[in-house]
């Protein structure tokens, strides 16, 4: 697209957002002289868009009221911004978000789009899954993949297209991988990959951030029956190998431990004792366990590590100090 045809949209772009715009904000944010400006107006006219030149002193130029805007125009990473509002509305649960809303609205932003991208935001949409609602706006550390990488791994796993990718590890070890993708799955703010890792014969999940310079191979492949990827995106979160490994058990019921500890964080099986669950958990500080198991109100106990128990002592005493009668300021 010629600079020249590239103001021409701009200027159309910005006279779509409503009012009436200066002949001198217009020359100010096209970067161009005001007699250019009148020009690329002329133009606009001449393809039968209705801009109006309003005379006076804070006059310029705007779109005639009632005028129907031609399509949308988006770069890849505005459709994928659009897109994933879509999804992330109907997963949530958003007050008039509707599963028929959402799909007549992907269905439109479909049509005004390049075929190419078109297909794989269709891709994304067919194989995208979320763990849970957002219940928080994404952490600072969090970092957003490019939109032409999460695109083309969606497109991958609905094709079942093996990829190549160079994946930087928690060590910072950048390393060549080659991975039959199985599905992507958005978990607190991040993107993620799972799939069969072919290097290390395993199934494997994949921070999209950490990923570059990704790559479809030929051939095919199947997904295992039953795999479901936002189910193993949590087992592998809650296995990651943090500096404390946490063993409890809990004589709860499953869904009031998991209200305080997701899958993510923590896995859950049954105890030997009935009535008791056996909780295992990895996490890199253990400050924060104690006010947890504190509002879980069930009976617990501590089999590793000597510091957790330490660490609930002297909530405890804390807490304790703290339902003492007050007796004034010490002196």
């Amino acid at each position: 697209m010629t600079r020249p045809t590239a103001r021409v949209l701009a200027l159309l772009e910005i006279l779509q957002s409503g009012g009436t715009r200066t002949v001198a904000d217009l020359s100010a944010r096209l970067g161009v002289d005001e007699r250019t400006v009148r020009r690329y107006a002329a133009h606009l006219v001449d393809l039968d868009i209705p801009v109006v030149t309003v005379r006076g002193r804070y006059g310029g130029y705007r779109l005639a009221p009632g005028y129907r805007l031609p399509p949308l125009m988006f770069t890849d990473e505005e459709a994928l911004a659009v897109l994933v509002g879509l999804l992330t509305g109907r997963h949530t649960g958003l007050a008039g978000t509707s599963v028929a809303a959402v799909e007549s609205a992907a269905a439109k932003l479909r049509r005004v789009l390049p075929a190419p991208l078109a297909d794989r935001l269709d891709a994304l949409r067919r194989t995208a899954e979320f763990t849970a609602p957002a219940a928080a706006p994404p952490r600072a550390d969090t970092a957003t993949p490019e939109a032409g990488t999460l695109l083309l791994l969606a497109e991958a796993a609905r094709e079942r297209r093996p990829v190549r990718f160079d994946h930087t590890g928690a060590d910072g070890r950048l390393r060549a991988r080659v991975v039959r993708p199985y599905g992507i799955v958005a978990h607190s703010g991040r993107w993620y990959l799972t799939g069969h890792d072919t290097g290390r014969d395993a199934v494997r999940t994949f921070r999209l951030d950490r990923i570059d310079a990704p790559a479809v191979l030929p051939g095919t492949f199947d997904v295992p029956d039953g795999f479901e990827p936002a189910e193993r995106v949590l087992a592998g979160l809650a296995a990651t190998p943090w500096r404390h490994r946490v063993s409890l058990r809990v004589r709860a019921s499953e869904a009031q431990v998991r209200s305080r500890l997701p899958a993510s964080v923590a896995t859950v099986r049954p105890a030997a004792e009935p009535g008791w669950l056996a909780i295992e958990l990895r996490a890199e500080r253990l400050d924060w366990i104690p006010g947890v198991l504190a509002g879980l109100a069930a009976p617990f106990t501590i089999e590793r590590p000597d510091e957790l128990r330490d660490l609930v002592r002297a909530l405890a005493d804390r807490l304790a100090a703290g339902a003492e009668p007050y007796r004034g300021p010490r002196r």
